[in-house]
C-alpha cells in the first residue's frame, strides 16, 4: 500500500512540474522515486518514509540548485531593451518635462523620452544618449547640440 500512495505522490509532483515548468516539484518527485524503492525494498513506517522523502528531496536540492542557477546566470542574454542601453538617437521633438514632451528615434524606431536629468530640455535634432529602458520610454541624456 505505502508503494502505492509513493508511486501516486510521484506521478503527481512530476506532472506539477511539467505544468509549471519552474522547478518547483522535482525534487519531491525524486524525493517520492527514492522514498517509493525504500519502501518496496523495506519494511519501513510512516516515520521513516518520511524522513527518507525529506532527507532525499533536500539532498538533490542542495546537489543541483548551485548548478541549475549557474547555468541560468550562462544562458541570460540580453533583451532588445537592455541592448539599447548606451546607443545615440536622434531627437524629434524636443524633451521637456515640464511640458511632458519628447521623441526621439532610435535604430528607426520611434520613442517616447525623458531627459537625464529631469529638469533638462534637449532641443529638437540633438543626439542623445540612452541612459534606461523603461518600457517604451527611454531616459536619455545630451550628447551633442542639434545639427543646424
Amino acid at each position: 500500500m505505502d508503494v502505492m500512495i509513493w508511486a501516486v505522490a510521484f506521478v503527481l509532483f512530476l506532472a506539477a512540474e511539467i505544468a509549471t515548468v519552474q522547478l518547483v516539484s522535482i525534487w519531491f518527485a525524486v524525493g517520492a522515486l527514492v522514498t517509493l524503492v525504500f519502501s518496496a525494498l523495506f519494511d519501513l513506517n510512516l516515520l521513516a518514509q518520511l524522513g527518507i522523502f525529506i532527507l532525499s528531496s533536500g539532498i538533490f536540492l542542495v546537489i543541483t540548485l548551485p548548478y541549475l542557477r549557474k547555468r541560468q546566470k550562462a544562458g541570460h542574454i540580453d533583451t532588445n531593451a537592455g541592448l539599447d542601453v548606451g546607443k545615440s538617437a536622434k531627437v524629434i521633438e524636443e524633451i521637456n518635462s515640464d511640458k511632458g514632451t519628447g521623441r526621439v528615434t532610435l535604430n528607426g524606431v520611434d520613442w517616447s523620452a525623458v531627459p537625464v536629468p529631469e529638469d533638462a530640455v534637449i532641443l529638437k535634432g540633438s543626439i542623445v544618449r540612452v541612459e534606461k529602458v523603461d518600457g517604451a520610454r527611454l531616459a536619455v541624456s545630451l550628447k551633442s547640440g542639434p545639427e543646424e
